[in-house]
C-alpha cells in the first residue's frame, strides 16, 4: 500500500502553486460585503446577494473568503436559527456550483465555511442526504432535470440536447441527472436552505461570470434567469431577480466583488 508521496513527486507538485489563493483581509472583505449588501437590501434581494456572493467567492478559489462571508452575515446579536438558515443557503449555493466550476473548488469553499460555523449552528444543519439516487426515485430526478432543462433552454432545448449528446453519449444524461438532483429546487418548501428556481439561476450566472471565458454558457444561464420569471410560486425577490433590472444587478454585483477579490489575489483578469 502506498502511504506517502515520493519526495521527488511531492517537490514536482509544489512547483505550480497548488494552494488556494489567500485573498483579501477580513476588514477589506467586510467593507465590500457591507456596500454590496446595503445595495441588495434596497433592492429587496438579500437571498440573491448571499447566493451570488457565495458563488463568486467560491469560483475565485479563495476558500477563506467564504468563511468571512458567513461571519459577516451571522454577526453577533443574531439568533441561532437565523445563522443556521444563512449557513444552509450558502451550503446549497456551493453545492449547485459543482455543476459549473467543479468539485475541487466547492470542497475548498465548504471547508472554509465549515471552519467558520459555530458549534450550535453545525449541530442544527441537515446531516442526511436528500439526493441519493435509487431505483425508486431516479425517474423523478430525471423528470425534474428535464423540466429544468426545458425551462432554461427553450426554444432550443431539444436541439441543444442532441448536440451535447453527440459530443459524448453520457454527457447529456449526466447533465440532466445533475440538473434534477442538484440544480433544481429540492421538492418541499420546508427543505433547509432550499434555493428557488430563480436563485438557482443566480448561482449559475455568478459562477460562470466569475469563471470567465465561458460566454455561451453564461449567456444561456442569463437567459435562464430571465425565464425564471415564469416559474410557479415566485416570491417578490424571485420576481425582481428574474426581471431585466434584477438580472443586470446580479451581473454587475458579481463584477464588483471580482474587482476587489481578483485584484487582491494578485491575479488580475483581463477585461
Amino acid at each position: 500500500m502506498v502511504r506517502h508521496l515520493p519526495s521527488h513527486i511531492k517537490q514536482l507538485l509544489a512547483i505550480r502553486n497548488p494552494d488556494a489563493y489567500s485573498g483579501p483581509s477580513f476588514p477589506r472583505l467586510s467593507c465590500l460585503f457591507k456596500n454590496t449588501y446595503a445595495n441588495a437590501c434596497l433592492k429587496g434581494a438579500r437571498k440573491g446577494w448571499l447566493v451570488l456572493t457565495t458563488c463568486t467567492l467560491l469560483t475565485t478559489n479563495v476558500p477563506s473568503s467564504v468563511g468571512h462571508l458567513y461571519r459577516f452575515v451571522a454577526r453577533s446579536g443574531q439568533d441561532v436559527q437565523s445563522s443556521v438558515q444563512k449557513a444552509a443557503l450558502m451550503r446549497e449555493a456551493a453545492l449547485k456550483s459543482t455543476i459549473f466550476v467543479g468539485v475541487p473548488r466547492v470542497i475548498g469553499a465548504l471547508a472554509g465555511l465549515t471552519d467558520a460555523l459555530e458549534d450550535d449552528v453545525k449541530t442544527r444543519l441537515r446531516t442526511d442526504s436528500r439526493r441519493t439516487a435509487n431505483p425508486e426515485n431516479i425517474e423523478t430526478i430525471i423528470a425534474r432535470g428535464t423540466a429544468l432543462w426545458n425551462s432554461i433552454y427553450e426554444p432550443h432545448a431539444a436541439k441543444l440536447y442532441s448536440k451535447l449528446g453527440s459530443y459524448h453519449p453520457d454527457l447529456i444524461s449526466f447533465i440532466i441527472q445533475s440538473y434534477g438532483s442538484v440544480l433544481s429546487p429540492l421538492p418541499g418548501a420546508d427543505e433547509q436552505g432550499n434555493l428557488s428556481r430563480a436563485l438557482g439561476s443566480v448561482a449559475a450566472v455568478a459562477c460562470l461570470r466569475a469563471e470567465g471565458r465561458v460566454g455561451p454558457q453564461l449567456t444561456s444561464h442569463v437567459l435562464g434567469l430571465l425565464k425564471a420569471r415564469t416559474a410557479e410560486g415566485l416570491s417578490e425577490e424571485d420576481r425582481w431577480l428574474a426581471s431585466d433590472e434584477g438580472t443586470e444587478w446580479v451581473i454587475r454585483t458579481v463584477d464588483t466583488i471580482l474587482d476587489v477579490v481578483i485584484a487582491e489575489r494578485g491575479d488580475p483578469q483581463e477585461a
